[in-house]
């Protein structure tokens, strides 16, 4: 049984995924898709077990080596159903990091169906029902942003709003490297680009500094 668990997510077995880890992403599955019959969670094409471990949990699991465990907050920017701040909350619980995850959310349905998942796994989550415009002066170690907004209007939000942050790691889709190069005539980055292990099309950035040049 464990073995057959583990091999539902062989592509990140190089990020040492535990049977417990594994235990937590199908019971967080299983929660997505009974939420899904009332709400959209997820695209409906996709509301099925093996698309949820690839193109959601996989997914955003890739990036957790990059969270920065000296500080002991991250903020997950448009949380949505919990990509990717759930689910590295879940890995960090089972390496046993003390890192709180600040799940950022405008809709009252899902914020409520984060703070389920979130009661259920025993992740140490706070869920915050606010539009992230609105909200200054903020300050974390990392900041994570999946499928929210464009790139360009992401770096204005954290300009703006964060006074203090160590690291930005964002997904970046089909168009990403199209977007970036534009994207890069009006911002100054200090970045290293990843690709995607679930997609050959997509990539993400950490991104250690921004400028605004105009």
């Amino acid at each position: 049984m464990h073995e057959d668990l583990l091999k539902n997510y062989q592509l990140i077995k190089d990020l040492n995924v535990s049977r417990e880890t594994c235990i937590d992403f199908e019971q967080y599955i299983s929660l997505i898709l009974d939420e899904n019959r009332k709400i959209n969670i997820i695209s409906k094409k996709n509301a099925n077990k093996e698309m949820i471990r690839t193109r959601h949990i996989m997914d955003s699991s890739q990036i957790v080596d990059f969270v920065n465990l000296n500080y002991n907050t991250t903020y997950d920017l448009g949380s949505g159903g919990g990509f990717p701040g759930i689910v590295l909350a879940i890995m960090l619980k089972n390496i046993k990091k003390d890192m709180k995850f600040v799940l950022i959310e405008k809709s009252f349905r899902k914020s409520e169906f984060l703070k389920l998942v979130s009661k259920k796994l025993n992740l140490n989550t706070e869920i915050i029902q606010k539009d992230i415009f609105k909200l200054k002066n903020l300050k974390t170690g990392t900041i994570v942003s999946r499928a929210f907004k464009p790139l360009p209007i992401l770096l204005d939000l954290i300009n703006n709003n964060f006074r203090k942050y160590k690291n930005i790691i964002l997904f970046m889709g089909t168009n990403g490297k199209k977007i970036l190069n534009i994207t890069q005539k009006n911002w100054k980055m200090e970045f290293v680009k990843k690709e995607s292990l679930t997609s050959s099309n997509s990539f993400f950035l950490n991104i250690e500094k921004i400028k605004k040049l105009t």
